[in-house]
């Protein structure tokens, strides 16, 4: 095992530990990957020889130290390539280290009966194609011809999932920087269903990002949504805007279409974060004139909301909807 995803459990007013925690990890080895809002992949090649341990107690001690020089607790999954080590994340609770083992037959008996669903690059219509013909594993995924993948969902595609059921993980852990952004998050007291309270949440998230925004005078060019589940799984999507803004409205409108492409079917849900990224000063952003007379009332609506915000405080004023 040579690959770390560390998932580190930042709450909103914790994203600025971020930066500190990369640096924590690059004490281990230079190889470090961002993953924002709070994940990051480590390449411990190298490292594992200069420091005479393994991944697992190098991801131990990677936990002792976070939580000693940062109060910041996290969850570690570790494999031979970075496929293998986000899925022994999906498996490992708050504070706990899950590892592939390399050992002969281990990587396919850890995939075998996981849904197909779970490996990277099977969306939801993917799995349902694969689901109509009996590949609802991946097992049985890795067992089936790959001229019969690439007929179901094209050649390609088919062969590098047949590659990725088998345990074959061609990907690497490519060294960057955290981008700068802004994120808030909506953790809910018991798991939550209600496609209404998911939609509220995802309000009241971008309503705040934007008033953020404005008030560091900056735009952003995308945003994420990361939905947390009760297995302790997540689904990250991010879109690009039309145009780098601060208006809530746009936010808003991205936030839902977002939830909406993944058609979440009555999914437990535990929390729900956004994330503003691509940040740039909004002086230097341009924005595309319109004759909607409303577009214009709401914006004007919004500047005198941010000064009433500013002089009572951030929960003065918001949308009629939230108001409960």
């Amino acid at each position: 095992m040579t690959i770390l995803c560390v998932r580190f459990h930042l709450s909103s007013a914790d994203e600025a530990a971020l930066p500190g925690l990369l640096g924590l990890l690059e004490e281990f080895t230079p190889v470090v990957e961002a993953l924002p809002p709070d994940t990051a992949l480590v390449d411990l090649r190298g490292a594992e020889r200069y420091f005479g341990r393994d991944a697992v107690e190098l991801a131990r001690l990677i936990r002792v130290r976070a939580l000693a020089h940062h109060g910041v607790d996290c969850a570690i999954g570790a494999g031979p390539g970075p496929m293998l080590a986000r899925m022994a994340l999906r498996e490992a609770a708050p504070g706990a280290v899950v590892a592939v083992p390399e050992a002969a037959g281990a990587v396919t008996e850890f995939l075998a009966g996981r849904p197909v669903r779970v490996l990277p690059g099977v969306g939801g219509s993917t799995a349902r194609t694969l689901c109509e013909y009996g590949l609802d594993t991946v097992g049985t995924v890795a067992a089936a011809p790959p001229a019969t993948l690439q007929r179901l969902v094209g050649a390609k595609a088919g062969r590098e999932l047949h590659e990725r059921a088998n345990g074959l993980d061609r990907g690497r852990v490519v060294p960057n920087a955290v981008a700068r952004s802004l994120a808030t998050e909506r953790p809910f007291d018991l798991d939550e269903i209600d496609p209404g309270r998911h939609r509220r949440a995802l309000l009241s998230a971008a309503e705040e990002l934007g008033a953020r925004l404005r008030a560091e005078e900056q735009v952003c060019r995308t945003l994420t949504l990361t939905v947390r589940y009760a297995d302790r799984s997540a689904t990250v999507r991010s879109r690009a805007l039309a145009e780098p803004t601060a208006h809530s409205a746009a936010l808003t409108r991205t936030a839902y279409r977002l939830y909406e492409a993944l058609g979440l079917q009555r999914a437990r849900v535990r929390g729900l974060a956004l994330r503003a990224e691509g940040l740039t000063p909004a002086e230097r952003a341009a924005h595309q004139l319109t004759f909607d007379p409303v577009d214009e009332k709401v914006r004007r609506i919004e500047e005198v909301a941010d000064r009433v915000r500013a002089k009572f405080g951030p929960g003065a004023i918001g949308p009629g909807s939230l108001a409960a």
